[in-house]
């Protein structure tokens, strides 16, 4: 139910928040710099007690997490996208919470003073000059930028601060019961060792048969909702397609001949080396390390007495010019060998030639089919270019996709389009297409639509078709599949209920096929191409128990061997008692805040604008 200014709302109980997110909202915010303030007549989106609650605050709240999420993801978000995960109503209630505080601080009379403010301002770095010291021209200019007064963030750091010791006097002083960090470590710390059969068509008694004709057609009519095309729109379309046009496309001689000339570097490739060179401080070293190397040591002791990797001194591969002065005694090399010492810009040097890459020499006319082709296609990508303007003035003129193919050229396709199926019309995997054919609704007009690759097409929607069985014979290597992988699954279930009956009378699991054991594991262990439930059923069981697990693609028996409890003693014991100590105290800490702000809220009243928010956020849109 929608809520106006008059209408109180109680808060509800969020997750846990970070023990200083309070502290850190307006100053992370003024971080990054360039977030402007909210403006417009909008002041205020609500009250929690006698607080009202800033527009800009919250504006800016939600901007920032709205920047930390494109971020994570890597692309900008809008608000509409970020909405979908609740981010908004996070963001709200973060700020109610604040209000909370801030409420309850204006009660009894909490507050900072100048000096403690101060201080505060001095530590943060996007205030800091050259120096590394407070700078206060920096400052205004920060705040200037930011469309905010001194007074204005310096009043919501003092709240700031103020809120940091009413929420330090909540979380202190929290201690994890032990008995309650015992139990955790004797439940994270424990660890199982267990016996694996897995099972596969090979451990079967006799093959998965190749299924009839008969079975085929039982199998797609009993799990035909499997082979069943969903709601697809009919859609007409008409396309000019750059690989389509391109044969037609004439290109000359000359025009091949520049494109040989242009990408020629390509065409004709020098011979190169694979080249390291190690640089000495002078000439007589060089010549002493050279003497070495000649007398059998290796050139990777040289590489490493110089305090050197062989990465170091890396040159890639190298062509004659590359190597300057040095090119020719190195390419002199007929094969794998040092040159030198030789002068350098960096000092006399030797230089290891690891392998010869050999030069390549392709022909105009060798290079003319690829050449040719590319060409074409360019042309025809610019040919339709030139006839997007008039194939659009044409459908604004009422021109039908029929009269574009049989007048324009264009082909002219029906297809049945399903969003997002594999099975699609080829031209759905344009991007452009799709976007379009997902939302196209009858009646619409058809409009020239642009593809990456320089195509262009027009599209109809004729009428939707409900979801309809597709032929057995165009799935009928689907159907196939899925038959010998139900009737494999069926056959090694049987198989391994056989196997665990002929155990349980006495038979050992080891007789029964090849096993892996596994000792020492925990519930965060794993094992090689079992899946998790192997870990999961391990830690359900009595040592001795036998059980047959049964997951999509995966078919085993599991033995539980012993039963390891968590260790009494030991560093690893220690410290894992000691982290399950520190997250238990911080997790009874945050839920401790989170209940103090939600009575401080409760008693206080929340009063919220709608129509204040949706403002907001349509400006953030």
């Amino acid at each position: 139910m929608a809520q106006d200014d008059d209408t109180p709302r109680k808060k509800r109980t969020g997750k846990s928040l970070g023990l200083w997110i309070l502290m850190g909202l307006l100053i992370a915010g003024l971080g990054a710099f360039g977030v402007s303030d909210f403006g417009g007549t909008v002041r205020s989106i609500g009250k929690v007690g006698d607080r009202s609650i800033d527009a800009d605050t919250y504006a800016r709240a939600l901007r920032q997490r709205i920047t930390q999420l494109s971020q994570q993801f890597g692309q900008p978000l809008t608000l509409s996208q970020v909405q979908a995960f609740g981010v908004d109503a996070q963001v709200l209630q973060s700020v109610l919470d604040q209000a909370a505080l801030d409420n309850e601080a204006d009660r009894i009379g909490l507050s900072v003073g100048d000096a403690v403010v101060a201080g505060e301002l001095a530590k943060i770095q996007s205030f800091h000059g050259l120096g590394g010291s407070f700078d206060r021209e920096i400052y205004r200019m920060a705040l200037q930028n930011n469309a905010m007064t001194e007074s204005r963030f310096e009043a919501d750091l003092r709240a700031d601060l103020a809120r940091s010791v009413l929420q330090g006097a909540v979380v202190g002083g929290f201690t994890a019961p032990l008995a309650l960090t015992e139990t955790l470590w004797s439940y994270v710390g424990e660890q199982r060792g267990f016996t694996l059969l897995p099972l596969s068509e090979s451990d079967l008694d006799a093959p998965i048969g190749t299924p009839t004709d008969a079975d085929m057609q039982a199998f797609y009519t009993t799990n035909i909702a499997d082979f069943t095309r969903g709601e697809a729109k009919r859609i007409t379309y008409v396309a000019l397609l750059p690989d389509a046009l391109a044969a037609a496309q004439t290109v000359s001689d000359a025009d091949i001949q520049a494109a040989y000339d242009a990408r020629v570097a390509e065409f004709v490739v020098p011979e190169r080396r694979l080249v390291e060179r190690l640089v000495y401080p002078s000439a007589e070293d060089a010549a002493a390390a050279k003497a070495r190397l000649d007398a059998g040591e290796t050139f990777e002791t040289l590489v490493a007495d110089r305090g050197l990797t062989l990465a170091d001194i890396d040159l890639g591969d190298v062509s004659l010019a590359d190597l300057g002065a040095a090119g020719p005694a190195v390419f002199a090399l007929p094969g794998p060998g040092v040159a030198g010492p030789l002068d350098t810009d960096l000092g006399p040097a030797l230089f290891r030639m690891n392998a010869v890459l050999a030069a390549q020499n392709t022909t105009l006319e060798e290079a003319r089919p690829d050449l040719l082709a590319a060409l074409q296609l360019d042309a025809a990508r610019r040919d339709i270019s030139n006839r997007v303007e008039a194939i659009d003035d044409l459908l604004a003129g009422g021109a039908t996709l029929e009269d574009l193919a049989r007048d324009e050229g264009m082909t002219l396709v029906k297809t049945d389009y399903v969003p997002g199926a594999a099975d699609n019309d080829p031209i759905a995997a344009y991007q452009a297409f799709a976007q379009v054919a997902d939302v196209i609704a009858e009646g619409d007009f058809p409009e020239a639509i642009l593809l990456d690759d320089g195509g262009l097409v027009a599209m109809r929607l004729d009428e939707t078709v409900p979801p309809t069985p597709i032929p057995l014979d165009r799935v009928r290597d689907r159907v196939t599949a899925a038959y010998s992988a139900q009737a494999l699954t069926a056959a090694l279930s049987a198989k391994a209920i056989e196997i665990k009956a002929a155990v349980e009378a006495g038979a050992t699991l080891e007789s029964q096929g090849t096993v892996t054991q596994s000792t020492g594991i925990d519930r965060q262990g794993t094992v090689q191409g079992a899946p998790a439930d192997v870990i999961a059923a391990a830690f359900e069981m009595a040592p001795g128990d036998l059980r047959v697990i049964e997951v999509p693609g995966f078919t085993a028996l599991l033995r539980l061997d012993a039963v390891t409890p968590a260790p009494a003693e030991g560093e690893n014991a220690t410290a894992m008692r000691e982290a399950i100590r520190v997250q238990t105290e911080q997790g009874l800490a945050q839920d401790a805040f989170t209940l103090f702000t939600g009575a401080l809220a409760a008693e206080a009243g929340i009063t919220l604008d709608q129509g204040a928010i949706a403002a907001v956020n349509a400006q953030i849109n």
